[in-house]
């Protein structure tokens, strides 16, 4: 019988064309995935000297999601070099914008045999932390082959994605067989994985509880209110995703609030221009947040009360954005994408609105609306319904508020767990074996 992971392998060789055209037509919207393509396939000009940690954070939320691990292995490993590998260019310019020159930042390649060598051999790390559902064959496979620790933290598998997996039952049994320990989010998570193969599993619960709100963005935060206006009810619409702006316009156009500012946060940069004539069609005035000045300046750049939106074209400042607001929904979920990050919402005090797709973020869902600083909603007709309600009665919203810091404090520990599996593992010993 042939080894499933061959096959696998020469599935990916086939599939070489089609990864170089959909970088060519990614890039129409997001010109930066034509920038350092070979490092995909393992060609770096990064140089380090020190001992190598390294992390892989997809996307944004991954990267975010990893800022307090980050900070714990900086602690405790003072003479290590932090790596980063991300796979689309807002994940690295987050990790940028986030950590600056104190990691490294580089994509990791593309699951090619030569490639992940390349990125061992070049690198050489001490451990590797996957985050939350990446599982890459060949890369786990060289890293046992080379003795290099692998972890995969975070992690989290709805029962879509296990059935998925469950059809490649012998290449998914010995890839997370591979795994030197994995780290759930849920026991359900645990409880799928398990039975795909893993083994050395734990329930640490999510990172993401850990996330402190920085200072200096909650100050922005204030700034921003007082530019939108004290005495009107901001409602943002935060990472909303493809379609979706135009189910909450039209849901907003059946909430009667006096004064009610709309800010709006597309979950892409590259959609900034479509959302902006979106509202331009609708007949919406509105300002950019570019327009607005940087934090910290004098100028006012108040919002007149005749501008009813504010299109959040910025990166990095949703914690900000949060802290001004109201009232958040969280996009991802009125339409089938499974959800966005509601905990960030709640850190930063914003009560939540969420739609009926949460799949992704099923289990912060579910203790949310429990603990009372979230409402779900199944359509964009009960969204309207609720923020009429939430937005016109204060008491209501002050409730919500007060619910979202003890629900937060109460599901925090995931990082102290998380290294403690990292340092029982002894995972910093340099190996003797390499490629």
């Amino acid at each position: 019988m042939l080894n499933p992971r061959l096959l696998y392998t020469l599935a990916l060789w086939l599939l070489m064309p089609y990864i170089f055209l959909r970088l060519l037509w990614r890039a129409r919207k997001q010109p930066e995935y034509l920038h350092h393509i070979g490092e995909r396939f393992g060609f770096y000009s990064a140089q380090n000297t020190r001992p190598v940690i390294w992390l892989h954070t997809v996307s944004v939320g991954e990267t975010r999601a990893a800022q307090s691990l980050i900070a714990r292995l900086r602690a405790t490993y003072p003479d290590h070099q932090i790596l980063l590998t991300h796979t689309t260019p807002t994940g690295r310019a987050t990790g940028e914008q986030l950590y600056g020159d104190g990691v490294l930042r580089v994509y990791l390649p593309y699951d090619y045999p030569f490639a992940v060598n390349k990125f061992l051999r070049r690198f050489k790390p001490q451990f590797g932390i996957l985050m939350e559902t990446e599982i890459w064959f060949n890369l786990i496979h060289a890293c046992r082959a080379t003795g290099t620790p692998l972890l995969l933290l975070n992690a989290r598998l709805s029962e879509k994605s296990a059935r998925g997996y469950a059809r490649f039952a012998r290449l998914t049994r010995d890839a997370l067989g591979g795994l030197a320990a994995v780290a759930a989010q849920t026991a359900d998570d645990a409880a799928r994985l398990t039975g795909l193969g893993a083994k050395n599993v734990s329930v640490t619960g999510n990172l993401k509880f850990d996330i402190e709100p920085p200072p200096a963005m909650l100050e922005l935060g204030r700034q921003l209110r007082g530019r939108f206006g004290t005495a009107r009810k901001v409602f943002l619409a935060a990472s909303t995703r493809d379609g979706e702006e135009a189910l909450l316009l039209d849901a907003l156009q059946r909430v009667h609030i006096p004064g009610l500012l709309l800010v709006i946060v597309p979950r892409h940069p590259q959609r900034f221009a479509e959302v902006a004539a979106l509202l331009q069609q609708r007949g919406i005035p509105f300002r950019r947040r570019s327009e607005m000045g940087q934090a910290g300046k004098p100028q006012n750049y108040a919002v007149p009360a005749e501008i009813l939106a504010v299109l959040g074209d910025s990166m990095g400042e949703m914690f900000a954005y949060y802290a001004a607001a109201d009232l958040a929904f969280v996009g991802g979920s009125l339409l089938p994408y499974g959800g966005q990050n509601l905990i960030e919402a709640c850190a930063a005090g914003a009560p939540v609105v969420i739609g009926p797709y949460t799949h992704n973020f099923a289990e912060a869902t579910r203790l949310a609306v429990a603990a009372g600083a979230a409402a779900q909603v199944q359509d964009s007709g009960g969204l309207a319904v609720e923020l009429q309600r939430l937005l016109d009665n204060p008491d209501a919203l002050r409730e919500m508020h007060s619910q979202c810091a003890g629900f937060v404090a109460f599901n925090r520990g995931a990082t102290d767990k998380s290294l403690q599996i990292i340092t029982s593992l002894g995972a910093t010993t340099p190996k003797s074996t390499r490629l």
